[in-house]
């Protein structure tokens, strides 16, 4: 069959689409017929080398897919193996996709819906009427982060994104207030976005000096949610002064619900339930052949896209 694998870390040009073995699954796993593959930033991560987890090379890209099993249309989360005709997953982590959600969206509500969900509820366990901070607001998490605030809860909704369409979106899909994260003094720029109050939740996704400043924005009793590190910038956090602000810091990977299914299945099924009826805007991206995907690669990390991109597989 064919896939894309990764036989040695570097740029886009190391993915190569290759005939590969098909998988077999084992006890506990089901072969799906991919459909759509997403596309996710920490794909370019993985592809460099420098992911949370380590990959043993040589190894296919993809971790979740959209397709169909003994006819019935389903996506499933899975460690690797997505970048291809066919691909083994968990039972415990492969869902039904109800009518009224096509393949794309239910592969954009997968990772990036099922993050924005936990950032609020297990991560930040945001409370009523607190004021949030969605930086990336047009990107697939972000954007639905932005739709979710208010109706988990959160008070004001300030968005940052790094252009005037992008901003203008953010506006569109439910923020009260939009920044430019490039600006010089972005620390008092979302406090002066939450009506001259520091905030009480951040959702940062960029490391580096967003997270600095976004860190200084914090209230009180406030909590920053890191959920990626897409400047590649490591950032140092003093514990004396968390101790003298009262802030927290909070770290959120998706992939540690691998092991906990009760913690995907309930929040998945809200989302596409949202989606169904109409109350959640699913930003669907462009897709791509399996032979371009060094296109969708370039085009994720050149921030020249908006909403989920996935490549097509199977018709």
């Amino acid at each position: 069959m064919r896939a894309v694998q990764v036989s040695e870390v570097g740029g886009p040009e190391v993915l190569r689409v290759c005939d590969v073995p098909e998988p077999r699954p084992g006890e506990g796993e089901v072969l799906i017929d991919v459909a759509l593959a997403g596309v996710n930033f920490g794909d370019t991560h993985q592809r460099e080398g420098q992911y949370i987890a380590e990959r043993k090379l040589p190894f296919v890209l993809g971790g979740e897919v959209a397709g169909t099993v003994d006819g019935r249309r389903v996506v499933a989360l899975l460690e690797t193996g997505g970048y291809a005709e066919r691909a083994v997953a968990p039972a415990a982590h492969t869902f039904e996709i109800p009518d009224g959600v096509s393949d794309h969206a239910a592969l954009a509500l997968l990772i990036q819906g099922l993050t924005a969900w936990h950032l609020y509820r297990t991560a930040a366990r945001l409370g009523e009427g607190e004021s949030v901070v969605v930086h990336s607001a047009a990107g697939g998490v972000g954007g639905l982060a932005v739709q979710l605030a208010k109706p988990m809860g959160a008070g004001r909704v300030i968005a940052t994104a790094g252009s005037p369409e992008r901003r203008e979106r953010a506006l569109e899909l439910g923020a009260d207030a939009v920044v430019d994260p490039d600006t010089d003094e972005l620390t008092a720029a979302l406090v002066e976005a939450n009506r001259g109050e520091p905030v009480d939740v951040v959702l940062e996704t960029a490391g580096g000096r967003v997270f600095e400043h976004s860190l200084q924005a914090l209230a009180p009793f406030g909590r920053l949610v890191a959920y990626g590190n897409s400047t590649r910038e490591k950032v140092r956090v003093s514990n004396a002064a968390l101790l003298k602000t009262s802030r927290a810091v909070v770290g959120f990977w998706l992939m540690h619900l691998l092991d906990r299914p009760e913690m995907l299945a309930g929040p998945l099924a809200d989302l596409f339930s949202r989606a169904a009826r109409g109350e959640l805007q699913v930003q669907l991206g462009p897709t791509y052949t399996l032979e371009e995907v060094r296109q969708a690669h370039e085009d994720l990390a050149g921030r020249r896209t908006t909403g989920k991109l996935a490549l097509r597989l199977n018709p």
